[in-house]
């Protein structure tokens, strides 16, 4: 694991990286151009884990990448917070080398504050993400997420600061307005301000994941703008990976909720809800979610994260399971003393119980 060390932490003054490694001939490079080399450099992932909160810590995102994602977003950080605090930073942040290529998200409204706390992590990631896309109340409370969609100058100068004093570059994910112009004008305003690529959750802060995402109002998007683009929202398997990608002409599609479920979508693996009964065109992919679970939980015995958040996944990957056998959950429930132990003989439990719950892939011909 890398811990989070700076010149910043270790109390000597932060210089301006992005100046101080620029030569004369890349400043005539176009901020265009310099978006498209940096994602070429990254080998254009087109499978990514979204910024979940408390979901896509290291050991998930780990679990992911070897299950085919070929990015992945930290959770949401907060930024005064991780400007502030060393505690917060030791207990929110940490990677590897092998997690890369990795956005680091951060929401926040104070350009100061935004930039010191980038400044902490430049070192360690490919995008430094500006969060204007969370729609919850404490987003509302905090004046960040998509809440900041009613004061684009604030936006702007965001985007602006760390854009032009990092050595990384600068992404954002966003949400729709309701009008699809004022969406335009909204990412137009982004690239302009130094945004070198835009995530779109295809929703506005108002509709949530049961409503269907706009795929069209994303294609819209990649056409206004000259920068990457990467689409969010209606990706439960490969199919519909494809299908975004063809719809939209994204550069790459961000799956958050269906991969807390099936940490193995990318690789190609579906839930039985997804297949068609009599379905021949599926095969059982000799891997189940308790599967999933024990490779997660040596990942967090490697990379050590809160018991609430290794809670959260297991719960999430075991549902069926827990639905079925009632018993165990409450046992699950009522444990005061978890351990990894513990979460092992469950899934062995449950396993025992004769129950499965195949993932599927599509036959090979």
């Amino acid at each position: 694991m890398v811990p989070v060390a700076t010149s910043a932490a270790m109390g000597c003054p932060i210089q301006n990286l992005s100046a101080a490694n620029t030569s004369s001939e890349e400043q005539y490079i176009s901020s265009e151009e310099r978006a498209w080399a940096h994602w070429r450099k990254l080998k254009q992932p087109k499978l990514i884990v979204a910024p979940m909160y408390e979901g896509s810590e290291l050991p998930f995102r780990m679990l992911c990448r070897k299950y085919g994602a070929e990015a992945a977003y930290t959770p949401m950080l907060h930024s005064r917070n991780f400007a502030e605090s060393q505690k917060y930073r030791s207990r929110e942040f940490s990677t590897c080398k092998e997690d890369r290529p990795l956005f680091v998200q951060f929401c926040g409204n104070d350009p100061d504050i935004l930039l010191e706390a980038a400044y902490q992590v430049e070192s360690y990631c490919d995008y430094v993400d500006i969060n204007l896309g969370c729609p919850q109340r404490i987003a509302s409370r905090g004046n960040y997420g998509a809440f900041l969609m009613d004061d684009l100058p604030l936006v702007e100068s965001l985007v602006k600061k760390l854009a032009t004093n990092l050595s990384v570059p600068v992404s954002c994910k966003i949400r729709l307005f309701p009008v699809l112009q004022d969406t335009i004008n909204y990412v137009k305003l982004l690239e302009d301000a130094g945004c070198s690529l835009i995530a779109v959750h295809g929703r506005t802060r108002t509709e949530r994941t049961s409503e269907r995402a706009n795929w069209d109002a994303i294609k819209s998007i990649k056409s206004a703008v000259k920068i990457p683009v990467l689409a969010n929202g209606n990706v439960r398997h490969m199919d519909d990976v494809q299908n975004c990608l063809e719809t939209t002409g994204a550069e790459g599609v961000l799956s958050a909720e269906s991969l807390l479920d099936n940490p193995a979508l990318f690789a190609g693996f579906r839930g039985g809800e997804w297949v068609v009964d009599g379905d021949d065109g599926f095969e059982d992919g000799k891997l189940d979610r308790g599967q999933l679970v024990v490779e997660y939980l040596k990942l967090c015995e490697k990379h050590p994260v809160r018991w609430g958040i290794v809670v959260s996944h297991v719960y999430g990957m075991l549902r069926e399971w827990l639905e079925m056998h009632p018993d165990v959950r409450d046992d699950f429930n009522n444990e005061k003393n978890l351990s990894f132990e513990y979460l092992y003989s469950m899934v062995d439990r449950l396993r025992a119980r004769g129950v499965y719950f195949p993932l599927y892939v599509k036959t090979r011909t």
